[in-house]
């Protein structure tokens, strides 16, 4: 698999699972929350699409003024492939992110299927948080000193880079600085070209320019972490073909829950 719109194309022609002109869209919904974690400066403010089908489902993050929470009631009850051809991007990797999930369930994958299932514990955002981005940066296998590309900046991810030896070249189209000061560029292509590994979060399908990236990486020979609540599933079919790693966090997110839950972390058979 080359890019999202040839992963979209098979999945249209039935070749990861069931036809989805056959499927219907259950339900989708619109949830919009801001957090900030306690010593924190920075407000997170998030908005997901979601897609219902059948047992799973699909999510994808999207910039404000994006998606109309209107689009919700038009969509539910929609054919699958009327979502995936005429949506808007982020609904359309919503979709294909709930049938991916839905035809290869995170849950049923187990170590046979390559997902290392990783409990996060019960308790305030910030020890869920610390947990998450701990996690995510235990899939990085880099020498001290190594500059890692973080595309999507989460201050707790930043300072768990750190805590592994590397040093953060931190990139997003929201943030100027991190809690911490370091500044942050909006230019993925200086820190494409300069990375020694790159960390890169899901949203980087809703605004397209993951292909960019898993082009660029692999290219380079770079490894490509991916950490994604969006397109869990989505990114998860680029394992080995670019994306080295994965830590997938299906829906209901972690930052909706005090309780334990899990993600699923996923590493390229060939460790490229």
């Amino acid at each position: 698999m080359t890019t999202v719109d040839s992963l979209v194309e098979a999945v249209l022609a039935g070749e990861h699972g069931p036809l989805p002109a056959s499927l219907v869209a259950t339900s989708v919904f619109w949830i919009h929350h801001g957090t900030r974690l306690a010593g924190g400066d920075t407000t997170y403010l998030n908005q997901y699409v979601l897609v219902r089908l059948g047992g799973s489902f699909g999510g994808c993050a999207f910039e404000a003024g994006e998606v109309d929470p209107a689009l919700c009631r038009d969509a539910s009850g929609t054919p699958l492939d009327v979502l995936l051809r005429e949506a808007p991007r982020p609904l359309r990797i919503a979709a294909l992110d709930a049938y991916l999930c839905e035809t290869r369930p995170h849950r049923a994958a187990g170590e046979a299927g390559g997902a290392e299932p990783v409990t996060l514990p019960a308790g305030t955002p910030e020890i869920r948080a610390r947990a998450r981005d701990a996690a995510i940066a235990g899939l990085l296998d880099i020498e001290e000193g190594a500059e890692v590309g973080l595309i999507g900046v989460v201050n707790p991810l930043v300072a768990a880079i750190r805590e592994r030896g590397g040093v953060p070249l931190p990139c997003d189209f929201n943030l100027r600085t991190t809690q911490w000061g370091d500044p942050v560029t909006a230019d993925m292509h200086e820190v494409l070209e300069r990375a020694d590994a790159v960390i890169a979060t899901g949203m980087t399908l809703s605004n397209g320019s993951f292909d960019t990236i898993l082009g660029r990486c692999r290219s380079r020979g770079v490894p490509l972490i991916v950490y994604a609540q969006s397109g869990s599933a989505v990114a998860r079919a680029f394992l080995g073909s670019g994306v080295t790693a994965l830590s997938a966090e299906p829906f209901p997110f972690s930052q909706f829950s005090a309780e334990e839950t899990v993600l699923y972390r996923y590493r390229a058979v060939d460790g490229a």
